[in-house]
């Protein structure tokens, strides 16, 4: 990554309905249901099923896997650390049953029962399809959920403030966070009449996204192209299918799959040399244009406050969602350079950070 210049605009985008006070600090007792039949299960067994004392069980399920060298991501790194500096270390008193699909999200409902029987005391989960697997799977384990794009809409909670049933988390905003980038992206491309928009067709909030995109597109006179992928394959395609079809820029609908082949993205929008935007700012850091959304890796961190408070005694139906209250906008001046493009001035000072 190059040199980064400080923050120097955040901007705001919601109200926090939270609780005032710092970044939302969260006990649920530990059931011992071992019946008569768990005497004769191994020790292994009993040892899972019977943390000791002072030792938390926790689930974990997301879609994409932990960071590697060829796809870093340290959004759940940022969990993990966000826990230990509550005082909870992996290992000693803290013990997490880590699931991941892999990217297929056929795999999630039988990696939530898994999770579900491992006798867990709260469940963190990442984005609307692991989370809508962990609604079925459980109505009683408090669950975390991170990055959601309407809760209330998607019927995980009957209110941000009261959700009332055992979800709580983070949420982020998606559609209106797509229309500007749509806007931004015509700042750096006047001239753009033809953007590809990168959607998963299993993530079922994508297609209203899409639908305001479209909408919003129309109105700008900016045609639109769907790009439908779910895995590094449909990803490549994908962008053989712009580069064919004359696409002069891209947008990256928010998706847990993409985030975890964005290096991969990056390369192949410079490839074919299509200025794209992104809603993370890990796109930007790893050769993206520009990205303009949430810090998800804040959101991780975050997280655990929300865990702490339920190990603690907090009920999930009582604490409230959480809104992002500011949004990041990173543009990375090295990637528009390579693509031949000059970033407006405009819009440099409203970027909090510039990679040169």
């Amino acid at each position: 990554m190059g040199q980064v210049r400080p923050r120097k605009l955040l901007v705001k985008a919601g109200a926090l309905l939270a609780a005032p006070g710092d970044r939302m600090i969260s006990r649920r007792e530990v059931i011992l249901a071992i019946g008569a039949g768990a005497l004769s299960l191994p020790m292994t067994r009993l040892a899972q099923a019977q943390p000791g004392p002072g030792v938390h069980r926790i689930g974990f399920l997301a879609v994409r896997s932990r960071s590697t060298p060829s796809n870093p991501d340290v959004r759940y790194d940022a969990f993990v650390k966000g826990m230990h500096a509550l005082g909870y270390v992996e290992g000693k008193n803290l013990i997490i049953e880590w699931r991941f699909a892999d990217d297929k999200y056929e795999r999630l409902p039988s990696l939530a029962s898994e999770i579900v029987q491992a006798n867990v005391e709260v469940i963190v989960t990442h984005a609307t399809p692991p989370a809508k697997s962990l609604q079925r799977a459980t109505r009683t384990i408090p669950i975390v959920a991170v990055a959601l794009g309407d809760p209330v809409g998607d019927g995980f909670a009957a209110s941000l403030a009261r959700p009332g049933g055992n979800i709580t988390g983070l949420s982020v905003i998606t559609g209106d966070v797509s229309l500007k980038h749509l806007e931004l992206l015509k700042e750096v491309v006047p001239a753009l009449s033809r953007v590809a928009v990168v959607a998963n067709p299993d993530n079922a909030n994508h297609r209203a996204i899409m639908k305001n995109i479209r909408d919003a597109a129309q109105k700008v006179g900016v045609s639109t192209l769907s790009v439908e992928a779910r895995d590094s394959a449909e990803i490549e395609r994908g962008f053989a299918a712009m580069n064919r079809e004359r696409a002069e820029g891209v947008l990256v609908i928010q998706e847990a799959i993409f985030t975890g082949q964005l290096k991969k993205i990056a390369d192949l929008a410079i490839k074919y040399r299509l200025p794209a935007i992104y809603a993370s700012p890990q796109f930007a850091d790893a050769g993206g244009l520009m990205s303009y959304g949430q810090n998800i890796t804040d959101l991780f961190r975050h997280a655990a406050i929300y865990v702490d408070k339920i190990l603690k005694g907090a009920k999930p139906s009582e604490l409230p969602f959480e809104q992002p209250t500011m949004l990041e906008m990173v543009v990375n001046r090295k990637t528009a350079k390579m693509l031949g493009l000059i970033i407006p001035l405009s819009v440099l000072v409203r970027a909090d950070q510039v990679v040169e």
